[in-house]
């Protein structure tokens, strides 16, 4: 499928109503991990977000070329579908220093006693609300994944 018609049928997709049902297929989101990496800021991320989908969760997709920073959602849960490449998921424990950054969120540099998970193409992750993570991703390495963000 060409750029045109491919933009052109994201763009239909994602105008449907909040309540209407989306597809996101393979094929578009295989696209986000060349778009989005010419888009990283200084902490090696891009993100583009696809709105919201009813009256209690968003979606979006995003990309990582570094290490995130230790994350704890306190009223939303995760799912990750990983779109491309590789990283390493630390998941509960504690987070390290943390700081609240906005309301019901709570960052720091890194997670002490995580459990550790590899991740690759085709995963699909939960996270539940109020769960510490992290992503690790290798230097010269990228990682790519489509996010639905629940709240509860």
């Amino acid at each position: 499928m060409n750029r045109f018609l491919m933009g052109l049928s994201l763009t239909a997709t994602l105008a449907f109503a909040a309540d209407s049902a989306r597809v996101w297929k393979s094929s578009d989101l295989k696209g986000y991990e060349k778009k989005l990496a010419s888009k990283v800021d200084a902490q090696k991320i891009a993100s583009e977000g696809f709105g919201k989908l009813g009256s209690n969760a968003t979606a979006q997709v995003s990309h990582r070329e570094a290490d995130g920073v230790a994350e704890l959602h306190e009223t939303k849960d995760d799912f990750f579908v990983v779109e491309s490449g590789e990283a390493t998921l630390e998941t509960g424990g504690s987070v390290v220093d943390a700081k609240k950054t906005d309301q019901h969120e709570v960052r720091g540099p890194s997670i002490k006693g995580a459990e550790k998970h590899a991740l690759a193409a085709g995963d699909i992750v939960y996270i539940p609300a109020g769960t510490p993570h992290r992503l690790l991703v290798s230097k010269g390495k990228q990682f790519t994944y489509f996010v639905i963000k629940v709240t509860k």
